[in-house]
């Protein structure tokens, strides 16, 4: 008859589980719900596995302990973890062209190696004040982005004229909105001018509805 026999930790060791479960659910929840790469799932897996590697360098060697010449170092699988949780993050980046996203997922989902870590090594007060600040910096600090450094960034427009008065209008119209004009370009003949210049996002929307009131701007494009 096999004899089961429980470890005198393991209430410790089970709540630590079940609040990595708890914490690291919490970020993966609002990755999955903002459809990002790495979600709800991976997030738990990735921080309850952190916290069991923790939890098996802290107590899985406590037999071995008592026998003679025995060394123990309880960082050597947290340190192994930290390192080898990149090559998951990795897998999130994706690059096309000049964009590359996936990052703060990636980031994500180093953090929570390391929220795991700590919950495994007991940290609970530690754990619960980091996850309400991965938290912020996911949620606030994202709305903040969007509603003022997006803002603030340029758009880069070319428009394309058919004549000198319009060429004159529309550099005129890009000084109200506070452009920034890169290059003028013409063509031999002077029948037809290229205009490529920098404007703030939120203005860019009004300007475009100005152009399409200007005889003779022929087409104009995002760069």
């Amino acid at each position: 008859m096999i004899q089961v026999a429980f470890h005198p930790e393991l209430p410790i060791i089970m709540g630590r589980l079940v609040l990595a479960v708890l914490l690291c659910g919490l970020i993966g929840f609002e990755r999955e719900i903002n459809q990002h790469p790495a979600g709800f799932r991976t997030h738990l897996l990735v921080g309850v596995g952190s916290c069991l590697m923790m939890v098996l360098s802290l107590y899985g060697f406590d037999p071995f302990l008592e026998e003679e010449n025995i060394r123990f170092d309880p960082a050597r699988i947290p340190a192994y973890v930290i390192s080898g949780i990149g090559f998951l993050g990795a897998g999130t980046i994706l690059v096309k062209d000049s964009t590359v996203r996936g990052l703060t997922t990636a980031a994500s989902i180093w953090v929570v190696a390391g929220l795991g870590l700590i919950i495994g090594a007991g940290l609970y007060s530690v754990a619960v004040v980091t996850t309400i600040l991965i938290l912020l910096i996911l949620i606030a600090l994202n709305k903040f982005e969007s509603s003022v450094i997006q803002r603030r960034k340029k758009e880069k427009l070319e428009v394309t004229v058919t004549n000198k008065e319009c060429l004159r209008q529309v550099l005129t119209l890009v000084q109200e909105y506070k452009g920034q004009i890169h290059n003028i370009k013409a063509k031999d003949d002077f029948s037809e001018f290229i205009i490529s210049f920098s404007i703030d996002k939120r203005s860019e929307m009004k300007l475009v509805q100005q152009l399409f009131f200007i005889n003779g701007v022929e087409s104009f494009t995002n760069l």
